[in-house]
């Protein structure tokens, strides 16, 4: 059997191949009990996100849990082969400790793939699908995970507008849970500074959208309220933060409307953020003196900063990872030379059972136990020296080898 790791990724495959392969957490326990179940494999797990599905499996061959994937799948394997790869032992276990520490993410040193990879594990060791060289893989690459965080600087940084969103208006605002956000549109980019903010849990959440089912079904996830558009020129002196991104091709909250709250407000601050192109914000917004305008571009620089502090952290990261691999591999090359020494040790003991059984013999019949004695360590001695002394002498090839293997085993030193 052999430990190796079979997928796909963001940076093998497109959106439209990766979800033909991606597994559902119900569906998890199934396929895992599927691909044990002929024989395919002997320990397996099965990591699958929106951005990658990979195989760790000890097993005989990858080419049987590719098949097996392609037809659990229902697709033809040349369908998916160009698309897939496969990792032997060494890289494997590199792969599964960068994997874990967020070095082969699409956002360098992202947190939630660790949990991901946490949660595979669980499930595939309730299935009963771990055995103790992916327990120990697993184990090893949460550990290299948390050395990573904690010694490094990968994740330290911001390196996603939602992210950058956030921490700015914690440096105008000291307590975002105190704060009532609006968000103008529903579009992806809105929908991850949701899901940021509300992660913060503020007082109250609005979204308002010109579509308002569609401004809805956006703000139930999130426990919020949903508005129309055209309502927010009312009741835009409500909200604390605002962060807009829609598709107009002119600006929706113009100076005036600003001033208007900011009045109201009674210069309250309020913070803002533009992330739409072209903006929704008209640009003398940002010179009132209780507005923090933010554009897609201030945003942009904070997560550029972010990625090149990320990126210097990488090379400490990677050395960690190394080093972790040649220990991970020592314990496993440790472990396949254990029945070599069961073997050993019960060949050592059949031995002396034996001699002692004889020797037993000879002080009950009467004999010098001195002699008995004497005899019993020089038989043993002559028996467990005929295997390597036999070696010796019909060594081939490389003698010296051989002879220095003996001398190391042996622990002997010529003069």
């Amino acid at each position: 059997m052999a430990l190796f790791t079979l997928g796909i990724n963001h940076r093998t495959a497109p959106l439209s191949v990766r979800e033909q392969v991606a597994f559902h957490a119900e569906e998890l326990r199934r396929a895992l009990g599927d691909l044990l179940g002929g024989a395919r494999a002997q320990e397996a797990a099965i990591l699958s996100t929106c951005n990658r599905t990979e195989l760790y499996c000890q097993a005989e061959s990858p080419e049987r849990v590719s098949q097996w994937l392609a037809e659990y799948r229902r697709l033809a394997p040349d369908d998916i082969a160009p698309y897939l790869y496969v990792h032997p032992e060494r890289e494997a276990v590199r792969h599964a400790f960068r994997v874990a520490s967020g070095l082969d993410s699409m956002v360098l040193g992202e947190p939630q793939i660790l949990g991901q990879m946490k949660e595979a594990v669980r499930i595939a060791r309730e299935e009963g699908s771990l055995g103790a060289t992916l327990n120990k893989l697993f184990q090893n690459s949460f550990a290299v995970a948390k050395d990573v965080r904690s010694t490094t600087a990968i994740g330290a940084n911001i390196v996603s507008m939602a992210a950058a969103a956030v921490r700015l208006a914690g440096r105008i605002f000291e307590r975002i849970d105190e704060q009532r956000v609006l968000f103008i549109g529903a579009g992806e980019m809105i929908e991850l500074c949701a899901t940021h903010f509300a992660a913060q849990q503020p007082k109250q959440i609005v979204v308002a959208n010109r579509t308002v089912d569609r401004g809805r079904a956006l703000a139930e996830r999130f426990g919020a309220t949903a508005i129309r558009l055209e309502d927010v020129a009312g009741r835009l002196q409500e909200f604390d933060i605002v962060i807009t991104c829609t598709a107009s091709q002119l600006p929706i909250l113009g100076l005036g409307l600003v001033e208007r709250a900011i009045k109201s407000r009674r210069h309250r601050p309020m913070f803002m953020v533009d992330l739409a192109v072209p903006r929704d914000v008209e640009v003398e917004v940002g010179e009132l003196d209780d507005v923090f305008l933010y554009t897609v571009d201030d945003l942009a620089q904070i997560v550029e900063e972010g990625m090149e502090a990320r990126q210097s952290a990488v090379v400490s990261a990677e050395t960690i990872v190394d080093a972790r691999v040649d220990a991970f591999l020592h314990w496993l090359q440790a472990r396949d030379s254990v029945p070599l020494i069961r073997s050993l040790r019960d060949s050592a003991e059949r031995m002396r059972r034996h001699e002692l059984e004889h020797a037993l013999k000879l002080l009950a019949r009467g004999d010098d136990p001195a002699v008995v004695v004497e005899q019993l360590s020089q038989r043993l001695t002559n028996k467990f020296l005929h295997a390597p002394t036999q070696a010796l002498h019909q060594a081939e090839g490389n003698r010296s080898e051989q002879q220095a293997l003996i001398s190391r085993l042996f622990h002997l030193h010529s003069d």
